[in-house]
């Protein structure tokens, strides 16, 4: 007699192929451990002395950077709890545009502190009550910290007060260099009033060749393509902007001609000419100069520019040509034809000059004020002039929260030991379990000045208790971590002008200490069968052509 086997009382709740880890240990520790993973992976890259991660995604591209927000973007994370992470930090590369890894190191360091306060038996929710107060004290204290302000965001030394260290964290040693670029550029186009400030005014162009000194900034737009034509200069121009090709207009429907001779050939043929012929006349005559288009010009068509000195650029990105027509003042025309006077732009210069071996045409506004100002960027290698670009744009996303919220912070670490410090002092007067979590909380702050020595190659814990006492004792505020002078490895870094946005550093503590809660909060995941039929058998590429 056959044994029977009891069935599960429980009824079938999912389909089939579901997997679900609920409890402390299979939901909450293995979240932390994969968020850990993620911050450490993209902590040894915090900082001016930063390394680079090569990153190879899956068209095979390649990418040598130590900029977090392209790391975690091209390394396409599918662990969901660290893909939280991701979420918090690119929504800190929307808001402000730079300290993306703050971001990411600090909410891995604020998951491995409750890691530890859940294994001494402290409860989730206290560990949750106690990190939100902690968050709201340190950014009351954040606001106290303020050790310098952009006076005149018109002011090119201003500027670069808050331009400087976003740019060092990026390209340590040409920061100078890349911070005049940025100042320059935004001043060029710097609106009556700042807080009207567009970072899409600032354009990059990367041209391979030369070295990084050589960059400049040109007052104007810059393309990357000469002009299609004999006529590669024109001065004072009005110029016409089409979306439509430059070319015989082709008809919708087919149709079917009938030519009995030769002559009946060629006038069919002189008919079309005429009257391109005309259409380019016309255009002629409303006085535009340059003829700008974003899809394709024909031979023929090329031909009666050239016979008219009108100038052809072509743009292929529909994007750069609604910007040229914000730099000029044109209109967009999707028929061919002559431009009605409103319709038209203007430039000062638009011409064709070689930089570097590359011809580029140029679109540039004598006077001082324009629209658009574009950085050409120079350099050995593609994968520089991708990093030098990431670091501009960092610079430019500065400027813009600079003149959103003028006020600085000291940078160098000072602010996070600071924090930590007075974070620490006000857990020890809070009643209850909450105070391991706001001691943890303040704790997790050390994580910045810690990487930063260690990145530097210096000892980290000297180093941390260095600027403990500095900050503890001396009241020493702007104190933080010289990454160049190994054996004190400290500095006074509002002496050394090294300075923070608040505001970025604001929104970082906020998006950081967000996504560990919810992080925190998760106590059971519930995954579905993935979709799909049975995969590819390996090894054959031919498999579907039996």
């Amino acid at each position: 007699m056959a044994l029977r086997v009891p069935k599960s009382s429980y009824p079938q709740l999912f389909k089939e192929g579901y997997k679900q880890y609920q409890g402390i240990d299979e939901a909450v520790l293995r979240n932390i451990a994969a968020c850990h993973e993620l911050a450490e992976t993209v902590r040894t890259s915090f900082g001016p002395n930063g390394r680079n991660k090569m990153v190879i995604n899956h068209l095979e591209k390649l990418f040598v950077t130590s900029d977090a927000a392209t790391i975690i973007r091209e390394l396409e994370v599918v662990h969901p709890a660290a893909k939280l992470l991701v979420m918090s930090s690119q929504q800190q590369e929307q808001e402000v545009g730079d300290a993306t890894n703050f971001v990411l190191v600090f909410a891995g360091e604020l998951l491995q502190k409750a890691e530890y306060l859940l294994r001494m038996g402290v409860s989730i929710s206290d560990i949750i009550q106690g990190y939100e107060i902690a968050r709201d004290k340190a950014l009351e204290i954040l606001e106290t910290l303020s050790v310098e302000t952009v006076a005149d965001p018109k002011s090119d030394t201003e500027l670069k007060k808050a331009i400087r260290s976003a740019m060092a964290s990026k390209q340590y040693g040409y920061e100078e260099l890349l911070s005049d670029l940025v100042a320059q550029a935004a001043l060029t186009i710097m609106p009556k009033n700042p807080v009207n400030f567009n970072v899409d005014s600032i354009r990059v162009v990367k041209i391979m060749g030369s070295n990084i000194f050589d960059s400049k900034v040109i007052n104007g737009m810059v393309f990357g393509r000469e002009a299609e034509g004999s006529v590669h200069k024109a001065l004072k121009a009005k110029i016409g902007i089409f979306t439509c090709p430059l070319d015989i207009t082709q008809t919708e429907t087919k149709g079917t001609v009938l030519i009995h001779n030769a002559q009946e050939m060629l006038n069919f043929t002189k008919d079309e000419e005429k009257r391109l012929e005309q259409i380019f006349k016309e255009i002629a005559d409303a006085g535009v100069k340059v003829a700008v288009t974003g899809s394709s010009v024909g031979e023929l068509a090329l031909h009666y520019l050239n016979r008219f000195d009108i100038m052809v650029v072509k743009v292929l990105s529909k994007f750069d040509l609604r910007r040229l027509c914000r730099v000029t003042g044109a209109t967009a025309l999707a028929r061919l034809g002559p431009p009605m006077p409103e319709e038209m732009g203007f430039c000062d210069i638009v011409e064709t000059v070689e930089i570097g071996g590359d011809r580029v045409t140029v679109f540039r506004q004598e006077d001082e004020k324009t629209k658009t100002a574009t950085i050409v960027i120079r350099g050995a290698t593609q994968n520089q002039l991708d990093d030098i670009e990431r670091a501009i744009d960092d610079g430019v996303n500065s400027v813009r929260a600079a003149t959103r919220d003028n006020r600085l912070v000291a940078g160098a670490g000072a602010t996070e030991t600071e924090l930590a410090n007075q974070l620490s002092t006000f857990g020890e007067t809070t009643p209850g379990l909450n105070q391991h979590s706001i001691k943890k909380y303040a704790e997790s702050f050390e994580v910045i000045p810690r990487t930063l020595a260690e990145n530097a190659g210096m000892d980290a814990t000297k180093i941390l208790s260095n600027l403990t006492r500095a900050h503890y004792k001396e009241k020493k505020v702007t104190v933080g971590v010289d990454v160049e002078n190994t054996e004190d490895g400290m500095i006074d870094a509002s002496e050394a002008k090294i300075f923070d946005l608040l505001v970025t550093k604001a929104w970082a503590i906020r998006y950081a200490t967000d996504a560990a809660l919810t992080v925190l909060r998760v106590d059971q995941i519930i995954m579905s069968k993935p979709a799909g039929g049975p995969k590819p058998p390996k090894g054959n590429s031919n498999w579907d052509e039996d």
